[in-house]
């Protein structure tokens, strides 16, 4: 049997976190491939510096060696910490080199940001190796994660990277070795790195996963699995001991930041089971994500909410009759690539639902549209997206009844609904004012008591 496991920034975060995910692997009897993230801060360090104007190469090297070294230093020494050194000085010249090159390249800050995940690997093949156990450090390069897409937004391409994989990581598990792969980049068509985007190295895991036909994948974070709804939120909150696919894709999506929205399809794919674990407690048994999850009688399974959003509403005469038009909408605001949450359509207004921090941005692109056909564009600003999880709600008579009762009881207005596009879930807009109320209402009603 074949386990992939994933740890976060927080999980590899520390000399004593090191540790512990090097026993949770040891203790794990498959065979086995680990992915990991930059230790935790590394990115936001790295991305600050990409996005500097004119930084201190050498005082940014100095800083990002310190914060390794000194973890290093903790868990190394004599022999050890010689080789270490060896492998570690080598990939800071390519760090250093990374700072070096030409800012104006597109891929720039995608081999910027994409370094720290280099450094984290190296230090747990090496704490792996001190405790007896074969590993070795690769990148995404040497095993041939082969992305595509634009500078900060890349898609792994899924069949060349089994192929190269099969090559390259496979004869590793039949030797007893455990690799450790870098996560949140892939190799680019300018052969370079390209990155999955925030988060991604939970993507990253999913096609590690999907490429050498893993038995199972298991993201190891700092909680315990999905829950009913945040617990920072709703003090009754509780774990979900099983979804399926469709449910935990779409929790991802709209709020829960238990997993990387983007993780599932890999793993979907080819029926791959996914468990949530907490690095920090291994003995819980988590969440299981698979497709056989058998159906419930209760009518909500969860409730998530994503803040900070607008609401950009396009007023034209009869634009449900010009389909040319809306696509050009929809293609201007790709073209800068703002994500759209949600969007809702009448006889003559579109409405997209956008990011707070994205507005601006999204409104220059839409005053560039050539002719007069916008008469107007209206924006509401601090409304939250409420993401309600269920079995089987379109089939399920009086839901959206019942979900709209109980945002009344929470005195909170429905500015926006998307239902029907997935029978796993019923979304809607309501003031940011309001969506603390409606979630703690949804939960107690529909949830809470079962």
């Amino acid at each position: 049997m074949i386990t992939v496991m994933k740890f976060g920034g927080t999980s590899v975060g520390s000399a004593e976190a090191l540790k512990r995910v090097a026993k949770i692997i040891a203790d794990k009897e498959d065979e086995k491939v680990v992915v990991v993230s930059a230790m935790s801060g590394i990115t936001n360090f790295l991305v600050s510096v990409a996005d500097s104007a004119n930084p201190d190469v050498e005082s940014v090297v100095t800083e990002f060696s310190n914060k390794h070294l000194m973890a290093a230093s903790q868990l190394f020494e004599g022999e050890t910490m010689a080789e270490f050194r060896a492998e570690f000085d080598s990939r800071i010249e390519g760090f250093r080199s990374a700072l070096l090159a030409d800012r104006e390249d597109p891929f720039y800050k995608d081999a910027v940001v994409s370094q720290g995940e280099r450094f984290s690997s190296l230090m747990l093949a090496f704490v792996l190796r001190d405790m007896g156990i074969k590993s070795v450090a690769l990148t995404s390069e040497d095993v041939g994660i082969i992305a595509l897409g634009t500078p900060g937004n890349g898609s792994a391409d899924l069949l060349n990277t089994a192929s190269g994989m099969t090559m390259r990581v496979k004869p590793l598990l039949s030797m007893g070795v455990v690799p450790i792969i870098t996560g949140f980049y892939g190799v680019g068509p300018n052969k370079g790195p390209l990155t999955f985007g925030r988060g991604g190295s939970d993507y990253s895991a999913a096609v590690v996963a999907n490429a050498i036909d893993a038995d199972m994948l298991e993201i190891w974070t700092d909680v315990d699995g999905f829950m009913t709804a945040d617990p920072r939120i709703v003090a009754g909150a509780k774990k979900i001991p099983e979804m399926n696919f469709g449910e935990a894709a779409e929790l991802a999506y709209f709020g829960a930041k238990v997993l990387h929205p983007r993780t599932i399809e890999p793993v979907r794919l080819k029926h791959i089971p996914l468990k949530v674990k907490n690095s920090f407690r291994p003995e819980e048994p988590g969440t299981l994500i698979h497709h056989l999850r058998k159906s419930t009688a209760e009518m909500l399974r969860s409730v998530a909410a994503k803040t900070d959003l607008s609401i950009i509403t396009i007023s034209s005469a009869e634009i449900a009759y010009r389909p040319a038009m809306v696509a050009r909408i929809i293609d201007k605001i790709a073209e800068i690539n703002v994500i759209i949450y949600s969007i809702s359509t009448t006889l003559s207004s579109v409405a997209f639902l956008v990011h707070n921090n994205d507005v601006k941005m999204t409104l220059r692109q839409l005053n560039g549209l050539s002719g007069g056909d916008i008469e107007r564009i209206d924006v509401k600003n601090d409304v939250a997206l409420i993401c309600a999880v269920g079995d089987n709600l379109l089939d399920k008579c009086g839901v959206s009844g019942d979900v709209f009762g109980a945002v009344k009881e929470a005195n909170a207005n429905v500015e926006m609904i998307s239902e029907g596009a997935s029978d796993v879930s019923l979304n809607f807009v309501v003031p940011m004012s309001k969506v603390i109320d409606v979630v703690r209402t949804l939960h107690e009603k529909f949830i809470g008591g079962q």
